[in-house]
């Protein structure tokens, strides 16, 4: 499949950019919302759908056309984006008698953000091939903040045509994009990123706390050890939300132990064990049961300060 039909080219800043004259998009919540409107922002015509209209209100009234129905943006759009929370999301989106797979066009591109299992990542791409179209999975890192700066990582696995054809549009979202190989490999890269935040984040909190009982200022200790061996994403940005007591979600608990869980059960087909992995997802498992589901990943902080007897408003 050497060209698909209703993309054009345009020269910018003499790169090629692949240019839909209708894009799909399907998704608006934290991290989806502000993807879109990069979209939206840089000319695209986009048409979306998202379950709950009113959450995408604010892009409504900014433009972007409404759907009824993930069959109705397929038939709209040449290439269509989806984000949502769940693995029975996507396929319901894709799959279900009102689904993307019902309204589709010939040589279509299809790229799921949803950070999902590989093997129905490898169902998508498929079952797009029987319809003439490509298929690419490519879910993101950077939570919120890297979908507002578009600066997310996406690590992107399917059809290499694909990939070559919409990297212009990539690169609207993010700064750190890689093609991995072929369907599921860009799923199966978001999960090696799972698990490293993972463990990540218990070295996060229990690093907090152990300053917070020696008296130390943490945003002082956080300058500190942020610059050195100690280092990552998750120390100096949601180390911070955690000193400011600010527990919204940049990416909910609920979709983190989702991830872990896909990441757990990919590990017990290879027969490898990864108790570290195991045991951040009991403690997020400790979030939930608490009530804490829909916070962001920064409030395993909430679940150690009452470990150790820590007055939750301290």
């Amino acid at each position: 499949m050497s060209n698909l039909s209703n993309i054009s080219y345009r020269s910018k800043q003499n790169k090629n950019e692949c240019i839909s004259k209708k894009i799909g998009w399907i998704g608006t919540g934290v991290m989806g919302a502000p993807m879109c409107l990069h979209l939206l922002n840089n000319g695209f015509s986009v048409s979306i759908f998202t379950r709950t209209k009113n959450k995408a209100q604010s892009l409504i009234d900014k433009g972007v056309q409404w759907c009824n129905s993930p069959q109705e943006v397929a038939q709209n759009s040449n290439i269509i984006f989806t984000m949502v929370g769940y693995p029975h999301d996507v396929e319901e989106i894709y799959c279900s008698k009102n689904g993307i797979f019902q309204g589709i066009r010939s040589q279509s591109i299809l790229i799921d953000m949803t950070t999902s299992e590989p093997n129905l990542a490898q169902k998508i791409s498929e079952r797009a091939h029987q319809h003439g179209c490509l298929a690419l999975d490519a879910p993101v890192s950077g939570g919120d903040i890297g979908a507002r700066n578009g600066t997310l990582a996406i690590m992107v696995g399917g059809d290499k045509e694909a990939y070559n054809l919409v990297l212009p549009i990539f690169q609207i979202l993010g700064k750190n994009i890689k093609y991995m190989g072929t369907a599921g490999a860009g799923q199966h890269t978001k999960m090696s990123n799972q698990i490293l935040i993972a463990s990540t984040m218990i070295g996060v909190v229990e690093s907090l706390l152990y300053a917070y009982k020696a008296g130390n200022d943490l945003n002082e200790v956080i300058d500190v050890i942020g610059k050195g061996a100690a280092a990552s994403w998750s120390i100096n940005n949601l180390g911070r939300r955690i000193v400011n007591n600010n527990f919204d979600p940049g990416f909910f608990i609920k979709h983190f132990v989702k991830d872990m869980g896909i990441a757990l059960k990919e590990a017990q087909h290879m027969n490898l064990s990864l108790p570290g992995l195991a045991l951040a997802h009991q403690f997020y498992m400790s979030a939930i049961a608490s009530g804490l589901e829909n916070l962001g990943t920064q409030a395993l902080y909430k679940v150690f300060q009452r470990l150790n007897g820590i007055n939750i408003d301290s």
